[in-house]
């Protein structure tokens, strides 16, 4: 009779992993991955994803009374009013999606229904339980540099 005893450990064999519990395991590493990645940093203020939040944009594409979000780096450049520049990272502090859009004065997060002012990155509405974290904005030129 062959040993009990698991070959490579000092684990009875019985021991060994089941299908299922593999399966359950790489489940739960899965969504501890997306978790992780959702979350904002240790500093309390959202991942920008990752890296330099250094970016640049025309001035001419940035509308009066809205905005772009760039996607690399996450920012949102926005002209609340004529020649006057914002930068806010464009993940949501909620959960850390990407906002997608600018309508009616505010930045919208798609994930979860959360709006942020367009001049303040305020919260105005949604589950964010802050508002989106300010970038500085600098005029250089016929371009807005964030940082």
């Amino acid at each position: 009779m062959t040993s009990s005893r698991h070959p490579l450990h000092d684990v009875p064999a019985s021991a060994d992993p089941t299908r299922r519990t593999v399966i359950a395991g790489a489940g739960l590493v899965a969504g501890a991955t997306v978790l992780a990645a959702c979350g904002s940093s240790s500093a309390g203020a959202p991942s920008t994803g990752g890296g330099s939040t250094s970016a640049s944009v025309a001035q001419s594409k940035v509308p009066v009374g809205g905005g772009v979000i760039l996607e690399q780096p996450p920012v949102v450049v926005t002209q609340p009013t004529a020649g006057t520049f914002e930068a806010f990272s464009a993940i949501c502090p909620h959960a850390g999606c990407p906002v997608t859009s600018i309508q009616g004065g505010l930045i919208i997060c798609p994930c979860h229904g959360s709006a942020f002012d367009l001049a303040t990155g305020d919260v105005k509405g949604g589950p964010a339980p802050r508002g989106l974290t300010k970038l500085t904005a600098t005029v250089s030129g016929s371009s807005v540099e964030v940082s």
